[in-house]
This record gives structure tokens, C-alpha cells and sequence, in this order.
């Protein structure tokens, strides 16, 4: 949605007929959205949260019949893909576990988009695979809060000594 609504900001720069009010409209939509979303959160009150997004739904959709039609190209573009893609972009009004922002993936990920970057990606499919799985260790093992070298030395231990077990990325409780 954070995407969704920066797209929506370029729109309103953008001359053109309508460009300016139908960036304004969904930009609304997406701030009342996120921060009803944000109050659900703190509240976890699923009645209010049900009840707005009751009313929110046919608001939105009527927003989109309104300028789908009126639009030229960059917010057509945007709007179709509002339209076509909705149960991916909305998913949170019907899920509210789901938070509607990405940003947890988006920094898991930036360790292997950086990876890449810097060392012109993987030469072949079994490199690849290596790097992915490298990877995933050191992003679970940062996300659990554990030490990545540690969980190496016990990997590689356990492999050279077929006596101690071998450490597991699943979490501990």
C-alpha cells in the first residue's frame, strides 16, 4: 500500500486531465485505510474494524467507477490494477492480521538484493540455490535474535562429528 500510495503522489505531478484529483482521492482512501488498520492494531477491536471496512469497501469502489473511465494513461494504468488486483491490493479489510504494508519482507530481503547487487547475481541455478539457502540461515537466525557464526560452528561441528546433533533454525520455546 506504501508503494500504492507513492505511485498515487507521482500521479498528482503528473500533468494531465484528472491526474491531480484522482491522485488526491486514493490517496485518501489509502491514509483513512492505513490508519484504521493502525487503530485495529492497537485495539484489536474487530467489531469497529468489521464496520468500517464495510463501509469503506462500496466507498472505494465507487471512488474507482468514478475516475477509471476519465483517466489517462499512467492513472488508467493504476486504477485497472486497483480493479484487477484488489483481492491482492485490499487483502487486509478482510484480514486484518495481514498488515497492508510489506515492509517486514521488504527488509528480509534486502540482505540478498544487496548480495546481488554488488556481486552481479549468480552465475547458474545450483549457485543460486546455494546463495538462497545461505541467506535464508543468516535471515532466520537475525530474526531469532541468535548469533549466525554461532549456528555455523555448530553446523559445522555437527557434520565433522556425527555425534552431536545438528542445530535446528526452528524456534526454540
Amino acid at each position: 500500500m506504501a508503494h500504492l500510495r507513492r505511485h498515487f503522489k507521482q500521479l498528482i505531478q503528473i500533468p494531465g486531465l484528472h491526474n491531480q484529483a484522482i491522485g488526491e482521492a486514493f490517496i485518501d482512501l489509502i491514509d483513512e485505510a492505513f490508519k484504521n488498520y493502525a487503530q485495529w492494531v492497537e485495539t484489536l477491536d474487530s467489531t469497529s474494524y468489521n464496520d468500517w471496512v464495510n463501509q469503506f469497501k462500496p466507498k472505494l469502489q465507487l471512488t474507482l467507477n468514478q475516475w477509471i473511465n476519465l483517466a489517462g494513461a499512467t492513472a488508467g494504468n493504476l486504477l485497472r490494477s486497483l480493479r484487477d488486483k484488489a483481492h491482492q491490493w485490499w487483502y487486509f479489510l478482510d484480514y486484518p492480521e495481514i498488515p497492508p504494508d510489506n515492509n517486514q519482507a521488504e527488509r528480509s530481503l534486502r540482505l540478498a538484493v544487496t548480495k546481488r547487487k554488488v556481486s552481479g547475481g549468480s552465475r547458474s541455478m545450483q549457485r543460486f540455490q546455494h546463495t538462497a539457502n545461505l541467506l535464508t540461515v543468516v535471515q532466520t537466525c537475525r530474526r531469532q535474535g541468535r548469533s549466525v557464526i554461532d549456528f555455523f560452528v555448530q553446523a559445522l561441528l555437527a557434520d565433522s562429528n556425527n555425534c552431536l546433533s545438528r542445530p535446528s533454525l526452528l524456534p526454540q520455546y
